[in-house]
């Protein structure tokens, strides 16, 4: 009886598969020429870019922990609710964490630049639906902007940006109240992700507490509040970490991602009123005031 309940579940946790479709890899790199405009046309023209970084993450992480967290959450809801994903992306902004070894800084022409050619590219693939799944905090800035940038002049698709790494309530209890960087929760998942690459040991060989070396009145921003806060680049304790909270955080992300790319495919509203602006934008005189 409990064989049968398990097999059941496992059924009816598969990917929903029209008659006669047959299962494609949601790997870009992974399908073959004949293959891609099939998968193009199962993801209904939905693609999915996850980006991370390259970057120091505290003492016992590995430096593409956002790369892998983010890849892992988008490839398991991509296998979910299909999609194509686009392979390893970490052309991000990272100008923080300079200082530290191992990490990559491109220039922030070339991040922008890339970025547009990247979706570009794949628009030209027949990608009209783009969902870019943010796995790094310091993009937080960078991604709402190159969306909002795409009403520049047209595009033949839609860029959406996803930015929730963790559930704000639920699961088990987190801890630390820093947990920002390295620490309880991204250490957590990591332990889902890449297990093999925790080294939960050396998560107190240095420290990720608050510094507070530079005290401004709130509402002022400087780019130095990073490294003023916290200069080892790792924020929070790792030692903390768990895999029951990892499981839990993991599994609400990819969830979360799988209902992202499910309204993805059903909006039918962005990509006319895209178009219908860039047509207007054209003739701003003639809009009726």
């Amino acid at each position: 009886m409990f064989l049968r309940l398990l097999i059941a579940m496992a059924v009816i946790c598969l990917p929903l598969l029209a008659p006669g479709q047959e299962k494609l890899s949601v790997h870009w790199e992974e399908l073959t020429g004949p293959d891609f405009p099939k998968a193009i046309e199962q993801s209904q023209g939905t693609c999915v870019l996850p980006f991370g970084i390259l970057e120091k993450h505290g003492a016992h992480l590995p430096l593409g922990t956002d790369l892998l967290d983010v890849r892992h959450a988008a490839l398991h809801a991509a296998e979910r609710e299909y999609a194509v994903v686009f392979p390893e992306y970490y052309f991000g902004q990272i100008f923080e964490a300079r200082h530290q070894p191992g990490t990559v800084a491109y220039s922030a022409h070339l991040q922008l630049e890339l970025l547009q050619e990247t979706t570009d590219e794949m628009g030209r693939n027949g990608c009209k639906k783009i969902v870019i799944v943010n796995g790094h905090g310091g993009n937080e800035h960078l991604l709402p902007f190159f969306a909002q940038s795409q009403l520049e002049k047209p595009r033949a698709y839609v860029v959406y940006v996803f930015d929730q790494r963790k559930p704000a309530t639920g699961g088990p209890e987190v801890k630390d109240s820093l947990d920002m960087h390295a620490g309880e929760s991204e250490t957590s998942k990591m332990m889902i992700a890449r297990p093999d690459l925790v080294h939960q040991d050396r998560a107190q060989s240095q420290s990720g507490r608050d510094q507070h070396r530079v005290n401004l009145p709130e509402g002022v921003y400087t780019g130095i509040w990073w490294y003023a806060r916290f200069p080892n680049h790792y924020s929070g304790d790792g030692s903390l970490a768990t895999r029951e909270l990892g499981n839990f955080q993991m599994d609400w992300w990819i969830a979360e991602i799988a209902k992202v790319i499910g309204a993805v495919k059903a909006d039918q509203t962005s990509l006319r009123l895209q178009n219908e602006f860039y047509e207007k934008a054209q003739r701003p005189l003639d809009t009726q005031q």
